[in-house]
């Protein structure tokens, strides 16, 4: 499978390889990063607004899997918004678990009530922070079944 990230113009430039990596590494899948549009496969937008939904005060990000669409807002993202320390490495690490989350989504994934799974829907940044950049065993099956079902034989998947 191949899923495009999508960054728009006021979001932080610099850091497309490193997320688009470490979202390759949790979910085994391919991530390219490009500029083209009328696509069929999974998309993934990362935007600088912030990002709303009903019952909620603000969402880290969203995917809608019928349309084959995400997006990850980098607006609470950075420690700055928070009043602490700056620091790339947690803003990369942050946009990289949010991102696995909304194409993990896409590809079929439901939630997760494991903490550390990166398909655990976090509420605050501090939950965010817990999850590692992995899946649970659960998720991970879960996540090589729907492959399996989605890829033609012999197809191959980033490692």
């Amino acid at each position: 499978m191949l899923v495009h990230i999508f960054w728009d113009s006021q979001s932080p430039d610099g850091f497309q390889v490193p997320v688009s990596r470490i979202i390759s590494s949790v979910l085994n899948i391919r991530t390219v990063i490009k500029h083209r549009h009328h696509m069929t496969q999974p998309v993934l937008l990362v935007v600088h607004q912030d990002l709303f939904r009903n019952g909620n005060s603000f969402v880290f990000g969203l995917a809608r899997e019928q349309v084959g669409a995400g997006v990850v807002s980098t607006a609470r993202l950075g420690n700055e918004f928070y009043r602490r320390q700056n620091s790339d490495d947690d803003y990369i690490d942050r946009i990289a678990k949010e991102g696995a989350h909304e194409i993990g989504h896409l590809i079929g994934l439901p939630h997760c009530t494991d903490r550390e799974c990166v398909m655990f829907r976090p509420d605050t940044l501090d939950e965010l922070d817990r999850k590692k950049k992995s899946l649970c065993p659960a998720c991970r099956q879960r996540r090589d079944a729907i492959l399996a079902i989605q890829e033609p034989a012999g197809a191959r998947r980033a490692s």
